[in-house]
């Protein structure tokens, strides 16, 4: 089967993945993280499948086999727009359905974005894991400002990503997880996040707010500041004791993904 491909805002063609059956009881789009791609969540996608919910993936623009630079934004805003074209195709084509969103790290970040951004979505619900919405020990502002944004800087996130081995062992071979990103993804996310600070009042979803207690690459700590700042009567936050970034690949996936299943189906 060919790679299908979704054009997004300005003609950027985005690697889309749209798995559904007639018989879904809804549907969720998923974001991913930095420097990786959707197919990473294939073993997620598959169990809510089999949990009767549909999936919408892509990659982020410069990720994975969507077109643009290596791992380059130029603005915060192509991460909130490339995810909108995605959320728009899965409420047109599921008129009658739920339609949820899930972000894990740097997609975390973009859909608590999204959500004070396009606070008037048909969205029956938004799901972070291990979510960057705080500018509080934030690992990107270790960079330095007035640099090239074009310059790549090393992706050393692997050793960080799960306790799991194969897990880190998988994430350092796999061919579609960039081995570097730019400069200007830093400063664009930076700017989301400063921006963020004083629009998260406009998240008004329901949420559900996850984090491993041991996130080195994105500390805990997240979580609970976008408990605490959003907007919504209903959002609930759990944090994983013991585990690290990728609480959907550590070694209690299936509680973790079958936590999201049961949130989902209560709000259907």
């Amino acid at each position: 089967m060919a790679d299908e491909f979704i054009t997004s805002f300005d003609g950027t063609k985005l690697f889309f993945n749209a798995q559904t059956d007639a018989s879904d009881r809804a549907v969720v789009v998923m974001v991913h993280g930095l420097a990786e791609h959707q197919g990473r969540y294939d073993y997620v996608a598959q169990k809510f499948h089999e949990a009767g919910i549909g999936t919408y993936r892509f990659d982020h623009r410069g990720h994975g086999k969507s077109e643009g630079e290596c791992a380059y934004l130029s603005d915060y805003n192509e991460l909130l727009d490339d995810t909108n074209v995605v959320v728009d195709r899965a409420i047109e084509e599921n008129p009658d359905k739920p339609v949820f969103l899930l972000g894990h790290s740097m997609g975390g970040l973009t859909v608590a974005l999204y959500g004070a951004k396009y606070p008037d979505k048909r969205l029956a619900g938004v799901i972070t894991s291990g979510a960057l919405v705080s500018m509080e020990k934030n690992l990107f502002a270790t960079v330095p400002e007035g640099l090239d944004p074009h310059m790549q800087l090393p992706n050393e996130l692997g050793d960080g990503v799960c306790s799991v081995d194969e897990v880190r062992d998988w994430y350092a071979k796999d061919p579609l997880n960039r081995k570097s990103f730019a400069v200007g993804l830093v400063y664009a996310c930076l700017k989301g996040l400063q921006w963020f600070a004083g629009a998260v009042k406009n998240f008004t979803y329901p949420v559900l707010i996850t984090h491993g207690e041991n996130d080195g690459l994105v500390g805990s700590h997240n979580s609970p500041w976008l408990f605490t700042h959003v907007s919504s009567t209903d959002r609930q936050m759990k944090v994983y004791g013991g585990l690290f970034h990728e609480i959907m690949n550590e070694y209690c996936r299936d509680e973790v993904i079958s936590d999201y299943i049961h949130w989902m189906e209560s709000r259907m």
